[in-house]
């Protein structure tokens, strides 16, 4: 702070030092209120210009692994209502081992393994349904996405490569699809024989489900692993960000009170400087 001749009163420099300190402390003190109120160390790029660029990056990040999160939460959706079609149809492939497996038998009539090959080709009927009809989001899951058609691709990350495909090793799921001597090769009049030899196809048809099975359930798991990298990292980046970003409190608080003081104090000198050019007055008194 400049010190002046009290004598000279013209540039008054003693109360233009105490203003411009006054006004240094209002300022400051204005950033630490704004601080304290938003509880944003950074709340323009003027307060710290590099820290705002990287908080602002450490943001983008966080908000891609998060939508990256709520993708891996959608296929994970996606693939439990194929499983459940899936599952669907393993159900009824276990009806139809139970129904060859008594028409294999010689204590069953003519007309009884002809009832049961009708139930069989209902069911077969009934398995296409369910290929027709396991859907998500207008996508026909069991019917478009397997290895003779499209592959189902994730983004499960923030990154372009951040990418995983999902595809049935399996051709298809349609009965016709499945049939390896089992819905075409039994008729009304079928044999007890013709039965026996069905039994090998049924349990070929219901390994197939099975894989499928099985590839849906490795490709959750994969996703589940990817859920918790992605959680964790959305922690520990907003971690990163949040030491570049957010206000401490408590070294706010005591900047606070001590800006507070220095305040009331550069108010009273300013005071005091405005008083004392008045001293020349009394040169002037007779």
């Amino acid at each position: 702070m400049p010190f002046g001749d009290l004598t000279r009163i013209n540039s008054d420099a003693q109360s233009l030092g105490a203003l411009n300190s006054l006004f240094r402390i209002n300022r400051e003190l204005g950033v630490r209120q704004t601080r304290l109120a938003t509880g944003y160390r950074i709340n323009s790029a003027e307060d710290d210009s590099a820290g705002y660029a990287l908080g602002k990056k450490l943001e983008a990040r966080i908000r891609g692994l998060s939508a990256a999160l709520d993708n891996i939460g959608d296929a994970k959706n996606m693939l439990s209502v194929a499983e459940g079609g899936l599952q669907s149809i393993m159900d009824i492939l276990q009806t139809i081992k139970e129904k060859v497996t008594r028409g294999a038998s010689d204590s069953m009539a003519q007309e009884e393994r002809t009832a049961i090959v009708a139930d069989i080709q209902a069911l077969g009927r009934e398995i296409d349904q369910i290929v027709e009809q396991t859907k998500y989001n207008g996508r026909a899951l069991l019917k478009d996405y397997n290895s003779g058609g499209s592959s189902l691709w994730f983004q499960v990350g923030p990154d372009s490569a951040d990418t995983v495909q999902f595809q049935f090793t399996q051709s298809g799921f349609y009965s016709a699809s499945l049939d390896s001597g089992l819905f075409g090769s039994l008729s009304g009049a079928s044999t007890a024989a013709d039965f026996a030899m069905a039994l090998a196809s049924v349990d070929g048809v219901i390994g197939r489900i099975s894989a499928a099975i099985r590839d849906l359930g490795a490709f959750q798991k994969r996703l589940s692993v990817k859920e918790e990298l992605i959680s964790a990292q959305i922690t520990n980046t907003e971690g990163a960000r949040s030491r570049v970003f957010d206000a401490d409190f408590a070294k706010e608080q005591l900047r606070v009170a001590k800006l507070q003081i220095l305040q009331q104090t550069a108010t009273v000198a300013l005071a005091q400087a405005n008083a004392n050019p008045q001293a020349v007055l009394s040169l002037f008194r007779q």
